[in-house]
């Protein structure tokens, strides 16, 4: 083993390790690894920011763009809602037709967003058909990841064909994983169908027990008709004859107020200049006192006006949950203003199981939280309209096709045909497809720019360079040989199959956009050791590199379904295990009959 070689396993341990443990941004290990592959000179200068001028992040970027317009345009909103429809019936019905509509979406869109777009149609199909949400969203994430094995259209898939270009070798075309990823995916579709569903656990919206309810019933779904309170304002009250916004009472008291009773009748959802006067009773969430209380004049005393309800004819309860690429995540609901700018109160925070109701402004958000929100019906519907946040409700009205959104699925289409015909490479007719929507009003600049997850084009564009580290430096090489080594004598299948593997363990811990960058030459190597197609061990890794159903981390649609579905990380592996060992055992015929990988 030659130094540099030490050098650089050394490297990928150490930014492994952050990776894992999240010491530093993902882009940002990426961006350090960079720097030092150049410092060392182990990747030319030529080489060495090559990343961000790369076909395949070109062809990242441009699929973020098309997926955006699709869904500014409404043309996924169309199949949100024959959804709704064709899904009704039995459970392992509406599992299957959940399944095949992501998947079917994730075969052009980004994977997130294909779990993303259909997750209110979701929610609202388990209350129209009397199911537990836990029952449909883990199969919503996993049709997603599912769908995206059968095309090329799919990070990791991109990764592994550009691995092969820089090593000299053919990459693979749009069709080129249909014949191993389609059976995978149907496999995976019907074992959920059929089999996977029951060992999902039966939980409600939010991990709540009981069958989904109406939007009415949140205030016990969220166990607030226990916890609100009221506080009985003395004469001579400190908070007596000021605002709620004067008053403080988040600041001062840390309470959260969601009512104010007075003469007999309550005002839901106050807003902050609403008056509290002397003999007023406000009904509160909140740990106190009485002694706290009385510093301000406040007794703590029962509102018998108050009926257990926080919604009425005018507010609303509604439940959303943080969007991917949300700029919400890691603030608190101080730092962003929430309440200034929506004029809407958050009542309390499910995360990973528990339901969080004091402190809430200062508590910083996480992506997989779900907010319970109290206000009036028009601003809760303006929420629609935010990019950070997405709305645990369907969608009601007719059903139009808008002319933009049907040029928005036209321009996809001939993108994902020019390419499959081999008439222009499949980064040139996806950009063209996003610049043409551009055009055409799809979608504007600045959405665009916002629909571009940043943070991944970097991480990709950063790593992309160790790949050709691992091939220079003869490291993919070595590895590439002590797999053989270690597998060999069993035959090239069994090199596949310690790839699939090493690929689906590593992307529960690293994600699939790290994953193929580092096994993708190191199966390459191997190949060209035992004789084998390094496009079939190839996509060994790539289809490992989807197989992300045995943790929440492993993806971000895994954890997009988290706080809705009320899921564990237990819950992951239950029904993942036993649909990675099926996936493998398909993956490994269809190598064998369309690679010849025996």
């Amino acid at each position: 083993m030659t130094l540099p070689i030490a050098f650089l396993i050394v490297l990928v341990a150490g930014a492994t390790l952050l990776l894992v443990t999240e010491r530093l941004r993902p882009d940002l290990v990426a961006l350090v690894l960079l720097v030092i592959l150049g410092l060392t000179g182990l990747v030319a200068p030529a080489e060495l920011f090559s990343g961000f001028s790369r076909p395949a992040v070109i062809t990242i970027i441009a699929l973020f763009i098309i997926t955006a317009a699709l869904e500014h345009t409404g043309a996924t909103r169309v199949l949100s809602q024959t959804l709704s429809r064709a899904a009704r019936g039995s459970e392992a019905r509406a599992v299957f037709v959940v399944m095949l509509a992501t998947a079917l979406l994730s075969l052009v869109m980004n994977t997130i967003a294909a779990a993303a777009v259909l997750l209110p149609a979701v929610i609202g199909l388990a209350r129209q058909a009397d199911l537990r949400a836990s029952r449909l969203l883990l199969p919503l994430s996993y049709g997603s990841l599912l769908g995206g094995m059968a095309t090329l259209f799919t990070t990791a898939n991109i990764l592994v064909s550009a691995a092969l270009v820089d090593n000299g070798l053919r990459g693979y075309g749009v069709l080129d994983f249909v014949p191993v990823g389609l059976p995978m995916a149907a496999a995976g579709i019907v074992f959920m169908a059929l089999y996977g569903r029951r060992l999902l656990p039966s939980r409600g919206l939010g991990g709540r027990e009981g069958p989904e309810r109406p939007m009415g019933t949140l205030t016990e779904a969220y166990g607030l008709q226990q916890a609100v309170a009221a506080a009985y304002v003395k004469p001579g009250s400190a908070m007596a004859g000021l605002s709620l916004a004067e008053g403080r009472w988040g600041e001062q008291l840390g309470l959260n107020v969601v009512g104010i009773s007075r003469g007999g009748s309550v005002n839901l959802a106050p807003a902050p200049r609403d008056q509290v006067l002397e003999g007023d009773l406000v009904l509160f969430t909140g740990a106190t006192d009485d002694e706290g209380l009385g510093r301000f004049g406040l007794k703590l005393t029962a509102d018998p006006s108050w009926t257990g309800h926080l919604a009425s004819d005018q507010i609303s309860l509604v439940e959303v949950i943080l969007a991917p690429r949300s700029t919400f995540a890691g603030r608190s609901l101080r730092e962003m203003h929430f309440r200034e700018k929506y004029d809407l109160r958050v009542l309390a925070i499910w995360r990973e199981g528990k339901t969080l109701r004091e402190a809430l402004a200062e508590i910083p958000l996480r992506f997989g939280d779900a907010l319970l929100l109290q206000g009036r019906r028009s601003k809760i519907n303006l929420l629609r309209d935010e990019p950070g946040l997405l709305v645990l409700e369907e969608v009601t009205g007719p059903l139009r096709v808008p002319g933009r959104a049907v040029l928005a699925v036209g321009l996809t289409a001939a993108a994902v045909g020019l390419a499959a015909a081999n008439v222009l490479p499949i980064a040139e007719a996806t950009f063209a497809a996003a610049v043409l929507m551009l055009l055409a009003g799809c979608l504007d600049m600045n959405d665009a720019y916002r629909s571009i997850e940043w943070k991944s084009v970097f991480l990709i564009a950063g790593m992309l360079p160790l790949g050709l580290a691992l091939s220079s430096t003869g490291t993919a090489a070595l590895l590439g040989s002590a797999l053989v080594s270690g597998l060999g004598g069993l035959g090239p299948l069994a090199v596949a199959g310690g790839l699939y593997w090493a690929a689906t363990l590593l992307t529960q811990v690293i994600s699939g956009q790290v994953t193929p960058l580092v096994l993708a030459p190191i199966a390459i190597a191997a190949a060209e050791r035992i004789g084998a197609d390094p496009r079939g061990l190839g996509m060994a890794v790539a289809l490992g590199c989807s197989t992300a159903f045995l943790t929440p981390i492993a993806h971000s649609a895994n954890l997009l379904v988290m706080g809705p579905g009320g899921y564990t990380f237990k819950d992951y592996a239950r029904a993942g295990l036993p649909l990675s060992l099926l996936l493998f055992v398909v993956m490994l015929a269809g190598l064998a009959l369309f690679w010849g990988i025996r």
